[in-house]
């Protein structure tokens, strides 16, 4: 049985996709939200304000962690820019499971096992990480989509940062470049308390529990994954990811 606490939020499925009450209530201002073409949207399964967005000047920056198909219909209407941001499952799953400990709406896990095999099922919030990636990498095939790699983005900053550049028509100078990288370093970002959450109330966040950005780094699942979990998670990815040419990388 799953712990609740006074503000666990319970899970709704919408269209298919396992989403926060709060989400699902709000659905229909999402399903309403009005692009426009200098948008540029940021997409990334979690651990890779719908209302304020209409009241900010042009160009807007809009976050998101739906799966492909549930985006707002006038995002593709509008063909915006957007950039998805992946990273490998099991990175991502071990990151996933100490935020769903330390954010109070989350359904708290009995256990990493318990959480692993939710995740393995899509039975987390914002659904099935297989699916997500999958979908947005079959849909660059025919909109205005940056497919970008977390690893890739860790291994060589500076190129990812480029091809970022180019696909938003931006020439930099190169000193601005560099500030770019050293102000989104994961370093600078962790001691940066506006995107730390360190000021986030302790009722929402519970950052005793883990901070926000926790380590950073690429192939940690090593430090979680027992040998039976690794050869049981292999199999299954295997199988979920087969006929797709998206490849990903569990180290560097």
């Amino acid at each position: 049985m799953e712990k609740k606490e006074k503000f666990t939020e319970e899970l709704v499925d919408v269209h298919g996709t396992p989403l926060l009450r709060s989400i699902a209530e709000a659905w229909s201002q999402v399903e309403g939200f009005e692009a426009r073409p200098d948008d540029l949207l940021i997409a990334a399964y979690p651990k890779s304000g719908v209302k304020k967005l209409g009241e900010l000047k042009s160009p807007r920056l809009v976050k998101t962690h739906l799966p492909v198909e549930l985006l707002p219909s006038s995002l593709w209407k509008n063909d915006c820019k957007m950039i998805y941001v992946s990273r490998n499952a099991k990175d991502v799953a071990v990151s996933y499971y100490y935020f769903y400990k330390k954010i109070k709406i989350h359904p708290k896990p009995d256990s990493w096992e318990e959480f692993l095999e939710k995740f393995m099922t899509g039975k987390v919030i914002f659904g099935s990480w297989y699916d997500h990636v999958k979908g947005w990498w079959e849909k660059k095939k025919d909109y205005r989509i940056l497919y970008l790699f977390y690893e890739d983005m860790k291994e060589n900053p500076k190129r990812e940062l480029l091809k970022m550049l180019k696909f938003l028509e931006k020439d930099l100078p190169e000193e601005t470049v560099n500030k770019i990288l050293y102000h989104t370093s994961f370093e600078i970002m962790k001691e940066n308390s506006t995107t730390n959450y360190t000021m986030m109330p302790e009722d929402k966040m519970d950052n005793k529990i883990s901070p926000f950005m926790r380590k950073g780094i690429s192939g940690d699942w090593k430090n979680n994954f027992t040998v039976a979990q690794y050869e049981r998670f292999e199999k299954h990815y295997n199988q979920q990811m087969e006929g797709t040419t998206l490849k990903f990388r569990s180290e560097i």
